[in-house]
């Protein structure tokens, strides 16, 4: 029976990489014609979001979505949610009609296609870098300017230990969202760890629930509000993860 499983495994993970490259063949000179302008940023996200549900109907994802607020087309949030999975890119897109950046590691630009457009479309960091690190605040500041949204997993990246449900939150999310007014929106994912984690010899089709939360108001606040809207984030997810997996 393990022996079986981990064939599974290694097929799954296969097909997981042969499905992230499929769309973006089919769909690439839309791709790339949609990434040569700033302003034809929403045509490349409406294409990511078909890219994005492709993947998860083809690994056999089900999303149930519960929101306790709804988005208003065409303003500007911060996204935060807590981090488990690579599946975690896919189901933000998903779930978010309203056209976001994301802030992501630099790392994943080394995945053949895909790595191509993220260098292209997200504000990357590298966290190891204090200048790096300013420089997306200067880029996440700008694509504010636009309209658009940021997406930001506030963890800084997926916890080395697994024990850990939800790791500690770093300031930036929260100091962009305050310095630009912008609402802040938690969501919680709750199975994307379950289904697809990077534990390479684990993972299975099924159910992957996703809640949006309140809206964190972040209009006339000061810059030292910001660790107290972060903890106050942090519960909230934290809360919703426990009451998930109890």
């Amino acid at each position: 029976m393990r022996a079986l499983k981990i064939v599974f495994w290694i097929l799954y993970r296969v097909w997981f990489y042969v499905l992230m490259a499929i769309p973006i063949i089919v769909m690439f000179p839309f791709l790339f014609i949609s990434i040569l302008k700033e302003k034809w940023y929403p045509y490349f996200f409406v294409m990511a979001r078909i890219w994005a549900k492709v993947i998860l109907f083809g690994m056999g994802f089900r999303v149930e979505l519960e929101k306790e607020e709804e988005i208003i087309e065409g303003k500007s949030y911060m996204f935060v949610a807590n981090h488990t999975s690579m599946t975690d890119i896919m189901l933000m897109l998903s779930v978010v009609k309203n056209p976001f950046v994301f802030v992501g590691k630099k790392e994943l630009t080394k995945i053949p296609l895909f790595g191509f457009f993220y260098k292209r479309t997200c504000i990357l960091v590298d966290r190891k870098s204090s200048k790096s690190r300013m420089a997306v605040f200067e880029r996440a500041q700008k694509k504010i300017d636009q309209g658009f949204s940021i997406c930001i997993f506030p963890e800084g990246g997926v916890p080395d230990d697994e024990s850990i449900v939800l790791d500690e939150f770093k300031d930036g999310a929260f100091r962009l969202a305050i310095d630009h007014h912008i609402p802040i929106v938690p969501l919680t994912l709750a199975d994307n760890k379950k289904r697809f984690s990077y534990t390479f010899f684990s993972g299975s089709p099924g159910l992957m629930r996703v809640k949006i939360h309140h809206f964190f108001d972040t209009k006339d606040k000061s810059s030292e509000y910001k660790k107290t809207i972060k903890a106050q984030v942090r519960q909230v997810i934290l809360n919703q993860l426990q009451d998930y997996n109890p």
